[in-house]
Formats: structure tokens, C-alpha cells, sequence
């Protein structure tokens, strides 16, 4: 996002999230020792699931808690557009202290991608926050069992950025399993210990002077050579909810038109948005390759893409990381080329692509 006159640089904002027990309070409260959080606020469901005790000095205003870390805590209380917006006014009218990014741990049982809705899709968060990424928390020792069980846990694995697993001391061969497992259901998402420095946790497209970051960290390089290939070669129990996803990517080394490339977007979400779980790029376009636009997409939101000032390394290429469930990457690669006017073998009519039988070519 280009910083402009009279508009303040976005806040960088995280989602910290990972099923019941996977040590997600624990880490939290780690992180919240470490300087780099000072002047950071945490948005938690509940007080009650946060050991925040020791870190408590003085309530600074309803419903916030000033951290020992120089951190602002406050509840969600209902709407977390409208708990993000009153943060803002507080910040903006000097009644709290100015902060410098935000934290956001969800509960346990919490699916993100609504959570992500609401910060890609609204306008005016949109524009005053800058999403950083999604930090998920695995349990070593009881992570197979969870992803097997509970839906939600998966979800929470596959949109992520950052993978955090924990427990490892006490998972053995079990552990090992669990991370082949985790970089099976999302390649492009390292992961990483419990001690990794908030930094190197926190950090995304953008740092906290509102710049680029390492961008290809961001799309997760790796997603690119672990895509069909693998998939393809590996065999799936038929019982594990993660067989039906699929992380791969997209790339064009020429520049893309604007119209084609709004009508892809506009396509993919429209008619495959709930199996759309994370998209996510730079792309070049045609009327202004030099400065690149970012884009963020879950299920059927695809946030308007921000242009950056210039290419934040020497890859002009266009970029799109996608994770996706039951949908085979092979059909949105044939969608891709199709609206790039790429030669591609058996081109998808326009009923398969909509997956509207009663479409009409060019209608």
C-alpha cells in the first residue's frame, strides 16, 4: 500500500490462531515479554483464555488493559470491525497511548476466514490496516488427531502464513509425521519453533514502517515446488479431511491486462469462492508493470488490490500463491491461460468454468 499525503501509513496487523491446546496462549504471552511488541495492541476473545496476570499494570480505559510490554489489551465485543474502528478513533483522538501494530488471537475453535473477510473486505479497516499475515499454532503431540477431528483446525493450518508447532519434545516420531503433514495441506508456509524471534513470527509483506518486506517469503517460494507434482505422487488416506487440499501457484513473465486479469478474479470467486481458502500475489500489469499490486483473496473476498511504488526485488514476474479445496489446480491453471490467451491443452468450456451448465460463450 503507497502511503499518501494526509493518510496515515496502515498499521500492521496479525491473526494469531491454532486449535484448543495447541499452546497458542503460551506463545502469545511470550511474545508479549519481547520488545519488539511494545506499543502493540492484543485483541483476545475472552480475558479468561490469555494468562495475562503477571503482565497487568493499570486499566487505561473500559474494556482495556495497559501491558507490561507497553501493549494495549482489549476484548472483542461483538463486531471486530467495529472493536478495530474504535481503536482507531482512540488512537486518532489521543484517548490511548499510539500503537504501532496489532495482534489478533482468535479462539480455539475459531474458522479465520471470516476474520480475514472482514479485514481484506471492509473499506476503511482495509485501508488503515495493513494485514500482515496469519500465525497458526499445531500441537506435535495431538495435531494428527485434531486435523482429522475438527475441520476448523485444518482451515486454520491451510490459510496460514507461518506454521508454529509446539510440544515437539513430547511427540517423538509423531511430531516429524505432523510436520510432513502440515507441509502437505500448505507448502508455502514455513514452520517454525516456539522460540522464533517476534520478528521473524510477526513479519509480512509489510514491516513496520508501512515498506516491503521479503515478498518472497510472503508468497511462500516453496508453494511452487510442492504443487501438483507432489500431490500427484502422494498417497492420501482417504480419511484425512486435508487430501481434498491443494496448495500451487500461478505465473506469468509478461505483464497481464488489467481487464483480463479482474475478469479471472472475478470468476475464480463468483463461482469457486468457498473452495477458494487463500489467495494471495504481486502481479505486473500491462497499463503500469513497474509498480506492482498486491493481492489478498479468502473464499469469495478478494480485497482490492493496493499498488506498491516499485518491484521490492529483481522478479518482475507475476506471483499468485493459492490454496484450494476440491478443486484441481490443473482447471484453474486452464482458467489462468485462457484469460492470459495462452495456448493451453483442453481449454475449459464456459459451463465448466462457472460451473453453470446453462452458460453461454462470450455471453
Amino acid at each position: 500500500m503507497i502511503d499518501t499525503p494526509g493518510r496515515p501509513a496502515p498499521i500492521p496487523l496479525t491473526v494469531l490462531t491454532g486449535f484448543l491446546g495447541a499452546g497458542k496462549t503460551t506463545l502469545l504471552n511470550r511474545l508479549l515479554r519481547a520488545p519488539e511488541l511494545a506499543d502493540t495492541v492484543v485483541i483476545v476473545n475472552e480475558f479468561g483464555e490469555v494468562g495475562l496476570d503477571h503482565l497487568l499494570i493499570e486499566t487505561v480505559d473500559e474494556g482495556m488493559i495497559l501491558l507490561g510490554a507497553g501493549c494495549l489489551c482489549c476484548t472483542v465485543r461483538g463486531d471486530l470491525i467495529a472493536t478495530l474502528e474504535d481503536l482507531l478513533r482512540k488512537r486518532d483522538n489521543g484517548r490511548i497511548q499510539p500503537f504501532r501494530r496489532v495482534v489478533i488471537e482468535t479462539t480455539g475453535l475459531a474458522d479465520p476466514a471470516p476474520i480475514l473477510h472482514a479485514l481484506l473486505y471492509h473499506p476503511y479497516v482495509a485501508m488503515r490496516y495493513a494485514l500482515q499475515g496469519v500465525v497458526t499454532v499445531v500441537d506435535a503431540v495431538n495435531g494428527a488427531g485434531t486435523l482429522d477431528a475438527h475441520p476448523e483446525a485444518l482451515r486454520q493450518v491451510a490459510v496460514a502464513d507461518r506454521l508454529v508447532l509446539t510440544k515437539t519434545d513430547l511427540a517423538g516420531d509423531e511430531g516429524d509425521a505432523v510436520r510432513a503433514r502440515l507441509g502437505r495441506i500448505n507448502p508455502g508456509a514455513p514452520v517454525l519453533t516456539p522460540d522464533t524471534p517476534a520478528d521473524d513470527l510477526l513479519a509480512g509483506l509489510f514491516d513496520l514502517d508501512g515498506k516491503v518486506a521479503d515478498v518472497r517469503a510472503w508468497l511462500g517460494d516453496e508453494a511452487g515446488h510442492h504443487d501438483h507434482h507432489h500431490h500427484a505422487h502422494h498417497h492420501h488416506d482417504v480419511n484425512r479431511h486435508d487430501a481434498a487440499i491443494r496448495a500451487f501457484h500461478l505465473v506469468s513473465d509478461a505483464p497481464v491486462p488489467r481487464a483480463a486479469f479482474e475478469m479471472f478474479l472475478d470468476l475464480l470467486r463468483s463461482a469457486h469462492g468457498p473452495k477458494l481458502l487463500r489467495l494471495k500475489g504481486l502481479v505486473a500489469l500491462a497499463d503500469d508493470p513497474g509498480r506492482p499490486v498486491v493481492v489478498h483473496g479468502v473464499q469469495h473476498v478478494v480485497h482490492t488490490p493496493a499498488t506498491l511504488p516499485a518491484w521490492p526485488d529483481g522478479d518482475t514476474r507475476s506471483r499468485l500463491v493459492l490454496i484450494m479445496r476440491d478443486l484441481d489446480p490443473a482447471f484453474v491453471r486452464r482458467l489462468w491461460d485462457a484469460f492470459l490467451g495462452r495456448p493451453t491443452v483442453d481449454a475449459p468450456d464456459a459451463a465448466a468454468l462457472t460451473g453453470n451448465p446453462l452458460a453461454i460463450p462470450g455471453g
